[in-house]
């Protein structure tokens, strides 16, 4: 498009997102090195991605690089935390600013999805291609921007292993409920995808203890009915679909 803005290395226009890329800002489908760095010089003393108390800042590192990252844990890493990463990945597209991963506190490497699992997300949109289990390590903990677990005793175990993390830990359904309360505004005036998670993580901080959570927990279909794991499944996808909804639409004039 004439008039349009042109990146300086091949002279493109950026207007057009590749698809996948939509809702993801105007920086995420260039390369990943294109990302703004923490010291960008847009970012105010008081902005999201600027120094500490900003969303995934802190002395532990996390935040520390470009992008962001979103870290689902459960037990086995089999059943509820592949279909968040998965379901998440599905809203998000292949964007490399924004990072999701999934671990298991009791995992056992390598190992695909249960198959009920596997068929729950297929029926709510998501592709169960190429997952395989990893455990929950303090490394996978401290280098994510957000913690978000099945359970409250997944929250306790990941808050254990990396103390630094009880920042920007939540189960899931609580971050759901907790982000149902935030402004839409407060989130979609950023543009960029980074400093947008960056600015609802510290939102949803905010609110903890001021809004009431019920049912924290999304209890383990694993072993279980089919009609288990799908209620599982769609309480993951509800939980998720404020968070998800805020990260990847502005808000209207």
């Amino acid at each position: 498009m004439e008039g349009a803005p042109r990146t300086a290395e091949t002279g493109q226009s950026i207007d057009s997102a590749p698809a996948g890329h939509e809702n993801c800002g105007r920086r995420c489908w260039r390369d990943a090195r294109a990302l703004p760095a923490p010291d960008d010089p847009e970012d105010g003393p008081g902005s999201p991605g600027a120094g500490p108390g900003g969303a995934g800042d802190g002395p532990d590192g996390a935040g520390d690089e470009p992008g962001f990252r979103i870290l689902y844990v459960c037990t086995g890493n089999l059943c509820r935390s592949p279909l968040a990463e998965r379901l998440t990945r599905s809203v998000l597209g292949p964007c490399p600013a924004l990072q999701v991963i999934s671990a298991g506190t009791r995992a056992e490497p390598g190992r695909q999805m249960a198959e009920r699992a596997r068929r729950v997300l297929v029926r709510l949109g998501g592709d169960p291609g190429g997952f395989v289990s990893r455990s929950l390590t303090s490394e996978l903990l401290a280098a994510a921007d957000l913690v978000l677990t099945a359970t409250t005793e997944h929250r306790a175990e990941s808050v254990a292993g990396h103390p630094p993390a009880a920042t920007r830990a939540f189960t899931i359904a609580e971050f759901g409920a907790l982000a149902r309360a935030v402004p839409a505004d407060a989130v979609g005036r950023h543009e960029d995808p980074v400093r947008r998670a960056r600015a609802l993580v510290a939102e949803v901080r905010a609110l903890r203890g001021l809004v009431h959570v019920d049912r924290p927990d999304i209890p383990d279909p694993y072993g279980r009915s089919w009609l288990a794991h799908r209620a599982a499944g769609r309480r993951i996808a509800r939980s998720l679909a404020v968070p998800l909804r805020l990260l990847t639409h502005s808000p209207t004039p």
